[in-house]
């Protein structure tokens, strides 16, 4: 009979289509987990994996099981879930994972409150791009990730819990930096500063301000940080969220923000988790504090 162990053993080659990382990940030998996975091939009686010393490749059916097996796993994650769920909420563990363009502005407000409420609770944070968290949650390897719609995220449980709009941050000196809010079609695409392509914030800019064609955007930074630098170094301007905007102007005085005046919200933040997932009493609680602790923060 498969074991659960070895399903482990089998989703982690899968994953890392190496034995000796996927070892690593699970915390034993490469003998043992390679004979694991021997012992289950032949008790189906099928090859899960062609490997030599230098690649794996999973097998047509290997790739069936494994998708069998992914399902097997978070099911037997959700009923270890359940018997969890006779404590109080938020008092055992979470795998959290948040976009790179939320974390640094969100972590800092939510983290402590988070402490404070619920010291029993053991959150790990995973900051990745959104298709890698929605991977992630898929395979069981987090529980739910603060991630920016839209996106598509069909076969996932969502709950929203903000939404914002973008502000164009430029120099003071700017003549245009004089107005209350600025036009899509006032902006200067050849000095738009843009977050390099993959970032989901990217698109929701493009999209917000109905640009289809990106050949006049001629910079791109891989951090927020990075484009307001480039903006104090005169070298551009650039669009940021809301939720961001304070605190990335706030120690660069020659710099000011102004409204995109085009119709929003631009983006929506949303807690994203599988859509069987067991931990509702955490969702439920954790979508209740993130929204109460937005607001207050917005308020002060």
């Amino acid at each position: 009979m498969i074991s659960i162990k070895q399903i482990n053993y089998a989703i982690a080659v899968a994953e890392t289509l190496h034995f000796k990382k996927a070892a690593e990940k699970c915390f034993v030998s490469p003998s043992t987990l390679s004979n694991a996975i021997t012992e289950m091939e032949s008790q189906l009686g099928i090859k899960l994996f062609e490997r030599n010393n230098k690649k794996v490749i999973i097998t047509s059916l290997g790739a069936v099981i494994i998708e069998k097996a992914q399902n097997i796993k978070n099911e037997v994650d959700n009923i270890n879930k359940l018997s969890e769920l006779n404590s109080e909420p938020l008092s055992n563990s979470i795998s959290l994972g948040i976009i790179p363009t939320i974390g640094p502005f969100l972590l800092p407000v939510l983290l402590p409150k988070i402490k404070d409420d619920f010291p029993n609770l053991k959150l790990n944070i995973v900051e990745a791009q959104t298709d890698v968290l929605l991977r992630k949650i898929s395979s069981g390897e987090i529980e739910m990730a603060i991630m920016a719609l839209p996106f598509e995220t069909s076969g996932f449980n969502v709950n929203k819990f903000w939404k914002e709009n973008f502000f164009w941050i430029t120099k003071k000196d700017d003549p245009r930096a004089k107005k209350n809010s600025i036009k899509a079609k006032d902006l200067d695409l050849s000095e738009l500063i843009m977050l390099e392509e993959g970032n989901c914030l990217k698109d929701h800019i493009l999209n917000a301000c109905k640009i289809k064609n990106t050949s006049k955007i001629t910079f791109n930074a891989s951090t927020l940080s990075t484009s307001i630098e480039l903006v104090k170094g005169g070298i551009g301007t650039t669009l940021v969220p809301e939720m961001a905007v304070n605190k990335l102007i706030a120690s660069n005085p020659e710099l000011t923000k102004i409204k995109l005046d085009e119709k929003g919200p631009h983006r929506e933040i949303a807690l994203i988790s599988r859509q069987n997932y067991a931990g509702a009493r955490d969702l439920e609680k954790l979508i209740q504090l993130f929204s109460f602790e937005l607001n207050k923060n917005k308020k002060s």
